[in-house]
């Protein structure tokens, strides 16, 4: 199950909002405010699926962002394909002006602080890692 996409609206750049599943992340993406975030589980098979809208409102968004972009990423585990996807994430807001990551992990979770470090040397997007 990949998710119910709640509201997009391009190009007015509200809000694209999609609940999280077993196997999905939530998506909260506020383009009025420029502040994303990204958290639950990214377990699906088919991130690509998934993600597919994600980043055509990225693009989108890409086309005008806020003065600041700021993206949140809270995800308790990720899987190989959810990690490509969030790379592909990755790879547009790095274009932005003012962006921002905050990459969340908690204390004793190495491979979700391995896996943020690991996506912030293939982009030059400043990250800062958090413990929760």
């Amino acid at each position: 199950m990949c998710g119910e996409l709640a509201l997009i609206t391009i190009p007015l750049m509200q809000t694209l909002e999609m609940k999280g599943t077993a196997e999905t992340p939530d998506i909260l993406f506020n383009g009025q405010t420029g502040s994303f975030e990204i958290s639950g589980r990214a377990l699906a098979d088919d991130a690509g699926k998934f993600f597919k809208p994600v980043l055509e409102w990225l693009n989108e968004y890409a086309k005008a962002p806020q003065r600041a972009t700021e993206l949140s990423v809270k995800l308790e585990y990720l899987n190989h394909a959810s990690s490509k996807s969030i790379l592909d994430v990755l790879t547009i807001i790095e274009k932005l002006k003012d962006a921002r990551v905050y990459w969340f992990f908690r204390e004793d979770d190495e491979d979700m602080e391995e896996a943020g470090e690991e996506l912030a040397e293939l982009v030059k997007v400043p990250f800062e890692f958090k413990v929760y």
